[in-house]
């Protein structure tokens, strides 16, 4: 039994530091440094949704409220990236996404990343 439990606790501490890098790398990764190097390469599953007025939150029609707003120069930047990745901006403008729409980007834990188009 004694050697059933150490195992079992030496497993439990294994799975608590895994967990704590998985969570430290995941920290920065909708940064705008961390989504901007992750645009450039990225090859996986992604989604659009459509934000109707980023600048006033008060209007019902906004859409998602927890998305972090951007300064213009981040914007620029999240655009560049996409278009620095020419397989991902085929696959936008082939989903009828224009570039010059996207005004934030936001990666998921699955790996997957969400598109907000104005």
């Amino acid at each position: 039994m004694n050697r059933v439990a150490k195992i079992t606790i030496a497993a439990a501490f294994t799975s608590l530091a895994f967990a704590g890098v998985s969570r430290a790398e995941s920290l920065g990764m909708n940064s705008a440094e961390g989504i901007e190097q992750t645009l450039r390469t990225f090859q996986g599953n992604f989604d659009v949704q459509p934000v109707y007025n980023w600048h006033n939150l008060d209007d019902e029609d906004t859409g998602p409220r927890s998305v972090l707003q951007r300064p213009q120069s981040a914007v620029h930047a999240i655009q560049a990236s996409i278009d620095a990745n020419k397989s991902l901006a085929h696959k936008l403008n082939n989903d009828g996404v224009n570039i010059r729409n996207v005004v934030n980007a936001e990666q998921a834990a699955d790996g997957s990343i969400t598109f907000y188009v104005r």
